[in-house]
């Protein structure tokens, strides 16, 4: 079974996080969310608090399959900040791990120069730190081990993918389906 972790960060974007873990676990895909912030309790940018599962220290990374960054300021730029998480990123990257990112976050991976000749989206007016990516776009951007995703009003569409990368098309079509999404 796959196995996950969305990392939350105070003024993290509560939809874009939340509706990827609704639907994942929906899926019977295990998502794991983990705050970085040194406490389980995490406030996202509309002042919505959430309990984490677990503390990033306490995350066995060996264990994941791909790790999900949700947007949100000023979550995005906690998440970069916080070196730990962007080791364990690189670590990721040079394994041909799943990296995915929505809104604002793309732009993790793209300060990182990890999105070089890489296709990617992001919010709009962030596209300037996707550095080195041919920029798209579209609602969902998949590229290798890279799935990135344009903002709350696409946050369905990257859950859906997510399912599709783990399972297939039609499990992400049964979901939307299940869910009465684009009916």
């Amino acid at each position: 079974m796959a196995k996950t972790a969305i990392f939350l960060a105070d003024g993290f974007e509560e939809i874009e996080a939340l509706t990827v873990v609704d639907l994942l676990r929906r899926a019977g895909i295990e998502i794991i969310t983990s705050s970085i912030m040194g406490r389980k309790e995490v406030t996202g940018s509309h002042n919505i608090t959430v309990i984490a599962d677990e503390l990033f220290e306490n995350i066995d990374f060996n264990a994941l399959d791909m790790l999900i960054l949700p947007g949100g300021q000023p979550g995005t730029t906690n998440l970069y900040n916080f070196e730990p998480l962007k080791d364990r990123i690189l670590e990721f990257d040079k394994e041909g791990k799943m990296l995915c990112a929505i809104c604002a976050a793309p732009t993790v991976y793209g300060k990182m120069g990890l999105l070089n000749g890489k296709k990617a989206c992001c919010y709009p007016g962030c596209e300037i730190d996707l550095t080195g990516a041919d920029v798209q776009t579209t609602p969902v951007t998949v590229d290798g081990h890279f799935i990135t995703s344009r903002g709350m009003g696409t946050a369905i569409d990257f859950g859906l993918a997510i399912i599709c990368h783990f399972m297939d098309g039609n499990a992400a079509e049964n979901m939307a389906s299940k869910i009465v999404y684009k009916c």
